[in-house]
């Protein structure tokens, strides 16, 4: 028979893996990369190649920056299918959401995904707590 710590530290993999495996950037890194992370925002570069498809994933509520022209299908965790046509310079608000993503173009899309940790880290602001540090080349100005 198995301890029970033995159990334990096996469920804690496992919802540890679940919750892991669902980061675009550690389910789709070819798609997704990771370009700043504090404990406010995850900003996150996205770039398909053409007809490139993703896996099942998910993101925090946030805003979408669409840098080039596409023709995006997403379909959501429950099997509804939307296509998108996205055009550059575009900014998108989405909330949290989960999705798979194919682009439907012959051409490479790319987007900046800003995501918004959580409403707790966003409340600190409006209850005056200090802003994060600015980085050395954003302090210049």
């Amino acid at each position: 028979m198995l301890s029970k710590p033995f159990w334990v530290l096996g469920f804690v993999s496992l919802a540890l893996g679940a919750t892991l495996a669902q980061d675009p950037t550690i389910v789709e890194p070819t798609h997704y990369k990771l370009a700043f992370e504090n404990e406010w925002v995850q900003v996150v570069n996205i770039h398909y190649g053409p007809h490139e498809k993703s896996r099942m994933h998910d993101h925090p509520g946030g805003v979408v920056v669409v840098l080039t022209e596409g023709h995006l299908k997403f379909t959501d965790q429950h099997g509804k299918v939307q296509e998108v046509y996205a055009n550059p310079g575009e900014s998108r608000w989405f909330p949290p959401f989960k999705h798979r993503v194919e682009n439907l173009a012959d051409t490479a899309y790319n987007a900046v995904y800003v995501g918004i940790k959580t409403k707790a880290a966003s409340a600190k602001i409006s209850n005056g707590a200090v802003h994060p540090a600015l980085d050395a080349q954003t302090s210049q100005y």
